[in-house]
């Protein structure tokens, strides 16, 4: 992204006079300009090289009495969905930017540039071509603050991927791989690249953190290379704000570091005699694996920074805020050395889920995940957390793009004091569970008077089961049903044809042993069954969450594949006999 369009140009302008004005600015370029009627491009070195003759330049420097335009050179095929917007106001609040571009579409990301400038500057990826085109008609020269936004389009990389191999507009030529400085290629982390980084903060500090008109947040973010939030807006009256930090690891910690050091100062200048804990919120999927088992991984942590972590009860929670609060107590730098500790094995966790979750994209196409709250907000390509607006296909139809999937039907065993969770009031939360996933959702009787256990029926496609299921999961974990150091595992049962059960199992084992290995789920294919009514056996599958699902669609995989060498195939005389050509 180091090519630049120089438009407005005299046709009087040469070759000098663009290598004047750039000596002149002390602005390094890679290569002769190409002066053309109108209009010139030239390379420079680095995307930093890049930006400052854009932010130099355009619209301020004149050459034979007509200010000059200068912005990235973007190739036809490449301008998708990905664009840059500058002279952004210095003291705005990022939430108010994410609102104000998401009237115009889903935006997959955002992440600021470094500049030398006092505005700001941000590069936005859109869900679609079209939405990218409009903000960028809404937004280009739109005033905000007294200051005119300025949006052109910047490479898209995955749009050229996709387009035409050969050819090209003359003058815009194929240049091969992108170069190393373009974003998300090595040069610069995406500020959304990593899970991140949610802190708590007393509301008498959010002033200290923001500073007059911006400057002080404006300096952390630019210090630390991160996107800062201050969610002021949030919890009205509230004694604690959050704040989101999205950067590397490293940038994370350190605007996490700077701001304690700005709000214990403000402590001291005020006369503030409270002990000013470094407080994370972390969301409760993760926050089991963090705690690890008998709580081995948080007093390690502990042990090994001198801090005392504590960690938010379970019933503080809610479906509309899945966070826990990691609250660490000690030094400064303790506390710093804690919180990069705690941030890593969130990290994992996320990872982990994410590539479990991947995989059953891939295996059920067409998955609507983002409304399943699995996901801290502010992670990539995630909607706002338990968000309560049903994804496309959870009101029928399919949402798989091909066909019609199948129905398929599962056992969920659950524990017998947690049926009237999932009721609800008068039956309100199992009606609204069975709407958002699309699925038939039914308690069986107990099979006995003092069942540790019962059944819940669910009948629904692969999309279904997999809302449905996530659901249940999460509400036996925010019910409290499961103590705060163990994950939720549960027993499902699904049903399948008894000659298939041999090829579940496998030779000697060999298929049960491989689904075990790669789901991380205990699959059990009971011996000596007798076959029910409808000749079906039972499998049973143990473990959390991601284990049941990934066990779950491998076993189907198996069964198409059973079904399909049983299909008959088709005989040779089948086929009418083909007339001879003469």
């Amino acid at each position: 992204m180091n090519k630049l369009y120089i438009g407005n140009v005299s046709a009087e302008a040469s070759e000098e006079d663009f290598e004047t004005i750039f000596e002149q600015w002390k602005i390094p370029h890679s290569g002769p300009f190409l002066v053309k009627t109108g209009y010139a491009f030239v390379d420079c070195p680095d995307e930093k090289a890049a930006m400052k003759a854009i932010d130099v330049l355009s619209g301020k420097v004149e050459l034979h009495g007509k200010l000059l335009e200068v912005e990235h050179s973007v190739p036809k095929r490449q301008r998708s969905c990905k664009m840059q917007i500058r002279n952004i106001p210095p003291h705005m609040q990022w939430e108010v930017l994410d609102g104000m571009l998401a009237q115009y579409g889903t935006v997959e990301s955002c992440e600021q540039v470094n500049t030398d400038t006092e505005t700001a500057v941000v590069n936005v990826r859109y869900g679609a071509k079209d939405q990218a085109r409009l903000a960028m008609e809404k937004l280009n020269g739109s005033m905000m603050e007294n200051y005119a936004l300025k949006v052109s389009y910047i490479p898209d990389e995955t749009a050229a991927a996709e387009g035409p191999s050969g050819g090209g507009r003359r003058g815009f030529n194929a240049r091969g791989t992108p170069r190393s400085g373009s974003p998300g290629l090595g040069a610069r982390p995406k500020m959304q690249s990593d899970i991140p980084l949610r802190m708590l903060v007393p509301t008498q500090f959010v002033g200290a953190i923001i500073g007059k008109e911006g400057a002080t947040i404006r300096n952390i973010t630019k210090q630390t290379h991160s996107k800062i939030d201050i969610h002021r807006k949030e919890n009205a009256g509230a004694a604690e704000k959050p704040i989101t930090i999205h950067s590397t690891p490293e940038g994370c910690s350190n605007a996490c570091m700077t701001i304690m050091e700005i709000m214990q100062k403000e402590a001291i200048d005020t006369k503030f005699t409270e002990a000013i804990p470094l407080k994370i919120l972390a969301h409760n999927n993760f926050v089991g694996r963090l705690i690890g088992k008998e709580g081995r991984n948080l007093k390690k942590i502990e042990q090994d920074t001198g801090t005392k972590i504590t960690i938010s009860a379970l019933l503080d929670l809610t479906m509309y805020n899945p966070e826990r609060t990691i609250t660490i107590s000690g030094t400064k730098e303790d506390c710093g050395t804690a919180q990069k500790e705690i941030s890593k094995k969130l990290t994992e966790s996320y990872e982990s889920d994410m590539a479990a979750m991947n995989l059953q994209s891939n295996l059920i196409p067409g998955l609507n995940l983002n409304a399943l709250g699995l996901f801290p907000s502010g992670a990539p390509g995630m909607g706002p957390s338990m968000s309560g607006v049903p994804p496309p296909g959870a009101h029928g139809g399919s949402a798989y793009g091909q066909g019609h999937p199948e129905s398929e039907t599962v056992h969920l065993f659950i524990p017998a004091l947690a049926v009237g969770a999932i009721i609800g009031k008068q039956g309100q939360h199992i009606k609204q569970l069975s709407h958002f996933a699309g699925a038939s959702i039914k308690i069986a009787p107990a099979e006995e008077k003092d069942s540790i256990h019962r059944v819940v029926i669910i009948i629904g496609t692969p999309e279904a089961q997999f809302k449905a299921q996530c659901r249940i999961f999460g509400k036996l974990k925010e019910e409290n049903f499961f103590g705060p150091k163990e994950e939720v595992k549960l027993e499902a049962h699904i049903k399948v044809p008894s000659f298939a059960a041999g090829r579940v199992i496998g030779k000697g084992g060999k298929t049960v042993n491989e689904l075990q290995n790669l789901t991380c789920a205990e699959v059990v294919v009971p011996r000596d069954q007798t076959p029910d009514e409808n000749d079906q056996v039972i499998v049973k599958i143990i473990g959390h969450f991601f284990a049941c699902q990934l066990a779950q669609r491998k076993i189907q995989e198996i069964l198409a594949q059973v079904r399909r060498q049983q299909q008959p195939k088709p005989t040779s005389g089948a086929q009418p006999p083909q007339p001879r050509r003469k």
